[in-house]
């Protein structure tokens, strides 16, 4: 049952992208056309499934994301759907102009501009800019994350528009069922995901240092505290305090260890504005809490494994560690800039002094990227061995390439990285 579990996961979101696109192509296949305006007609039926499965690929759900692989992979996936859907967007006024071509360039440019047509028109060019600006934002990493999430919403304001441009051209079946379906799922990730109305209430205990640029906060359930397996992470918007001022959004983070009582412990790295101002805050701010997310750690083999982590990207081995003694062999590799800014370096350090299965090793890369080639065991040591990475998406990419290169399949490389944009 395990295994054909994973194995939905793994092919849960591509046969979604294939089947939902397909079936709108199926549907309102144009019969009896010239080849030019049924492909302008096609790929724009193309377009708007892989939309509608974009939209569903940003919920920030738990069991949908668990459903779905988690939901770094669902976002990697939006960004790959959402492209898609753009292309074919634009292929389908050039295609229906194309038709037009053999009958007269005029009425060729005629379709093509919005100037010389009506409201119909325009309601689809005007989608289609939306669509292209949203995607610009979503590929623009130095865009500070507040202005980036209201450009992005660009791309949902532009769903929309172009499904109404299909219903005023006349086309409302079953246009109308997927606006509302695309409206339902804006709404649904607006009202439970931005504004938290499906977050769990939390308070902050505690706050201890770990580094100077790094905190632990220990939040206490004021509820049902959120269902989490260890590994995990969970999405924290802070509020006011009485110095504190939160910042209103929600970001990752991942759990290092569980209580008893429900309160999680948190790892905090300052890399941004908000996470800056998490290094001052105090007991007593109110937290609003999502989750459980992430299944790279929740099915950990039996075979010697190989934990690679980076900076803040050793926590959920830390939770790993924390949740008990170690069965199998495991070696860390544990890679960070300077010792001062190492988290959690002096916990593990004891957890290896007493730990007989775990083989802890430590790599001051400085500002530098360090040297992959020579990080890792050769092709005899990686025999057999589970790889575990979560480290920067830049990294785990070259170390993926060197793992792969020494003879470790693809299915025993497994990874973790916060790329939400």
């Amino acid at each position: 049952m395990a295994a054909y579990g994973a194995g939905f996961r793994v092919w849960s979101v591509p046969l979604l992208t294939i089947a939902v696109p397909l079936g709108f192509v199926v549907w309102a296949f144009p019969h009896g056309l010239a080849p030019l305006r049924a492909a302008g007609i096609v790929t724009g039926w193309l377009g708007c499934g892989l939309l509608l499965v974009s939209l569903l690929l940003m919920l920030r759900e738990p069991r949908l994301a668990n459903w779905l692989g988690g939901l770094e992979r669902m976002y990697r996936w939006h960004h790959v759907t959402g492209v898609a859907a753009y292309v074919f967007l634009l292929l389908h006024p050039l295609a229906l102009a194309a038709g037009n071509w053999q009958t007269s360039w005029v009425l060729a440019w005629h379709t093509l501009s919005p100037v010389e047509e009506s409201w119909p028109v325009w309601s689809g060019w005007l989608g289609l800019l939306l669509l292209m600006i949203g995607l610009a934002a979503t590929f623009a990493p130095s865009i500070r994350y507040g202005a980036w999430r209201w450009l992005h919403a660009l791309l949902g304001i532009g769903v929309v528009i172009g499904l109404v441009h299909l219903i005023l051209l006349g086309i409302d079946e079953p246009v109308l069922p997927i606006l509302a379906i695309a409206a339902a799922i804006l709404g649904w990730r607006l009202l439970r995901g931005d504004l938290g109305l499906g977050a769990r209430p939390y308070i902050v205990a505690t706050a201890r240092k770990l580094t100077a640029r790094s905190v632990e906060i220990v939040l206490r359930p004021l509820a049902d505290p959120v269902t989490l397996s260890t590994g995990q992470f969970v999405l924290v918007a802070f509020r006011n305090g009485p110095v504190y001022r939160g910042c209103g959004e929600f970001h990752p983070f991942t759990i290092s260890s569980i209580d008893g009582d429900g309160a999680l412990h948190l790892a905090v790295k300052a890399l941004g504005d908000c996470t800056s101002r998490m290094l001052s805050i105090e007991p007593g701010v109110a937290a609003r809490v999502i989750g459980g997310f992430g299944s790279f750690l929740s099915e950990v083999s039996g075979a010697p494994q190989l934990w690679i982590a980076g900076g803040i990207g050793v926590t959920p081995f830390v939770a790993l560690l924390n949740d008990g003694r170690l069965r199998h062999p495991a070696r860390l590799l544990y890679l960070y800039r300077r010792e001062d800014d190492a988290t959690y370096l002096r916990e593990l350090r004891q957890i290896a002094a007493t730990d007989p299965n775990l083989t802890l090793q430590t790599i001051v890369t400085g500002d530098e990227l360090p040297d992959i080639e020579g990080l890792l065991p050769d092709a005899r040591e990686l025999s057999g061995v589970e790889c575990y990475l979560c480290e920067p998406p830049g990294l785990v990419g070259a170390l993926k390439q060197v793992l792969s290169a020494r003879g470790v399949a693809a299915q025993h490389i497994h990874f973790e990285n916060f790329e939400f944009r």
